[in-house]
């Protein structure tokens, strides 16, 4: 049986144990510290072990999926350039930072190489991943007027051990998607001479485009050199 004498003499009842002199608090003394570790180390009652993991997998799982299937499931980044929502694998993403100063390269920057960039002491090279697509983008201004607390924001991704440095106007964390959850991208965008869109996803009533990153690292390198 636990004995709870902090909240009958201790601090939670009349504070008549002598020894709150010496423990000035019930959470320093022996006898507390050894009924919270008989807390933890007690034999968990019978069925609770099946019950929870039976709640656990009802409010996990999506109707209609098993178990296997949610072992399946793909994690991406969700981000904004301009009015456009596009995603990306979250493996590809090392680091989002602040804006940083841009320098531009001498006989080398052009629409698509704006220039290097310094990211916590490492000299990276920063592209337009807007212009690569083909994306109209509005005027900044306009975005921080209509929504001050929107910031703009940049980001680090590596592929076959090279990294590249994007803007984004927004930033999701990693969600997690089903392989049905990836639509099929419309015919419309699968006829362009070179779509990066594979897949589309339909996310908090968004619809985000799922970039091609293959075919993006390669055009990447080969607009740069």
């Amino acid at each position: 049986m636990l004995n709870d004498c902090w909240n009958k003499i201790g601090v939670g009842g009349d504070r008549s144990c002598k020894e709150l002199k010496t423990y000035i608090h019930c959470r320093n003394c022996p006898v507390y510290s050894a009924a919270g570790r008989g807390l933890l180390e007690r034999d968990a009652p019978e069925g609770y072990i099946d019950e929870w993991t039976n709640l656990f997998a009802q409010t996990q799982l999506p109707e209609g999926s098993s178990q296997s299937e949610n072992t399946k499931t793909q994690a991406v980044i969700i981000f904004r350039l301009g009015v456009e929502w596009l995603a990306l694998p979250a493996n590809l993403f090392k680091e989002v930072t602040p804006p940083s100063v841009i320098h531009t390269i001498p006989h080398r920057t052009n629409k698509i190489l704006l220039g290097i960039v310094n990211i916590r002491g490492e000299i990276l090279m920063c592209i337009s991943l807007s212009n690569l697509l083909g994306l109209e983008i509005p005027e900044k201004s306009k975005n921080s007027k209509s929504n001050p607390v929107v910031q703009e924001r940049m980001v680090v991704v590596e592929k076959n051990e090279e990294r590249w440095v994007f803007s984004v106007d927004e930033v999701s964390s990693i969600q997690r998607f089903h392989p049905h959850q990836f639509r099929p991208a419309p015919a419309v965008i699968t006829q362009s001479n070179e779509s990066y869109t594979k897949a589309v996803i339909n996310w908090q009533n968004k619809k985000v485009s799922y970039l091609d990153d293959e075919l993006l690292f390669y055009n990447i390198n080969r607009r740069i050199t």
